[in-house]
């Protein structure tokens, strides 16, 4: 691990795994987790010879949490700082959750510099919620009372998400336990924060910006981002490829591992 500073001096953990590797996968978590989710794809795409870069968005795992900062198009300028530390080129670019949201909005603000190909993974975009012209996603007061949680009670917010809203195939107690300290290892700044981006946010002009090979993976059982956001972006991103596993929930990396393994490493 090792810092890159952003353009407002947020210092961001990064993990630069296989350096050397033939060619690159840039991993963007999604709320309230860190990189740590992808550990069961990193090991199998270094033991196939990838570069693997990971970043902990700013708030959350060991970035720096500062006060301010947390719309999409400064997280995408986070993105953006650490391509260009590292002169990352030809790369996969992977989004889960919001981070499926900030990628799409780096692929609009930054023209999809560098990037050669885009995975979103559960991806709340284009917009999380219901909003005027858009009866799509979760109703408003839904993300209220997540947001009022986050404010109240983090750790309860951790544990039901972890333990009854990520996944819809049956999992150890421990691999639930284990996401949910991922979730508590957020900062509560961070996790309140970038939950009203989540809420806030309209990325409906960043699908229409995606020029690049786009795969998108989603479980038809997700509560958490709909199967209709998934069949948007589908639409609206020319050309890409739509990908639905059965019996898996939000935790698409985890929920049916094998499966989306070997989904994932094809795609990339």
């Amino acid at each position: 691990m090792f810092f890159i500073t952003s353009t407002d001096g947020v210092k961001l953990a990064v993990y630069d795994y296989n350096p050397c590797g033939s060619k690159t996968v840039f991993l963007v978590h999604g709320w309230p987790l860190s990189h740590k989710i992808y550990e069961y794809q990193i090991r199998c795409m270094t033991d196939q010879g990838y570069r693997v870069v990971a970043l902990d968005l700013r708030g959350f795992g060991n970035s720096d949490t500062p006060s301010t900062g947390y719309c999409y198009n400064q997280m995408a300028d986070d993105i953006h700082c650490v391509i260009s530390a590292l002169n990352l080129s030809n790369l996969t670019l992977v989004g889960f959750s919001m981070g499926g949201a900030i990628v799409l909005r780096y692929m609009n603000r930054y023209c999809g510099y560098g990037v050669t190909k885009l995975l979103l993974l559960s991806a709340a975009a284009p917009s999380w919620i219901q909003r005027p012209g858009f009866p799509y996603g979760l109703p408003r007061n839904t993300v209220e009372d997540l947001i009022e949680q986050a404010s109240t009670d983090r750790p309860q917010l951790a544990y039901d998400f972890s333990h009854n809203q990520l996944f819809a195939s049956p999992q150890s107690e421990a691999a639930k336990n284990w996401f949910e300290d991922i979730a508590l290892s957020a900062s509560g700044i961070g996790t309140v924060k970038s939950a009203y981006a989540l809420r806030d946010e309209d990325g409906r002009r960043d699908l229409m910006a995606v020029r690049v090979p786009t795969i998108i993976i989603h479980g038809k059982k997700d509560q958490v981002v709909t199967n209709d956001l998934v069949y948007i972006q589908h639409e609206q991103i020319k050309g890409s490829k739509l990908y639905q596993l059965e019996n898996s929930g939000h935790g698409i990396m985890y929920d049916e591992l094998s499966c989306f393994n070997q989904i994932f490493l094809n795609s990339i």
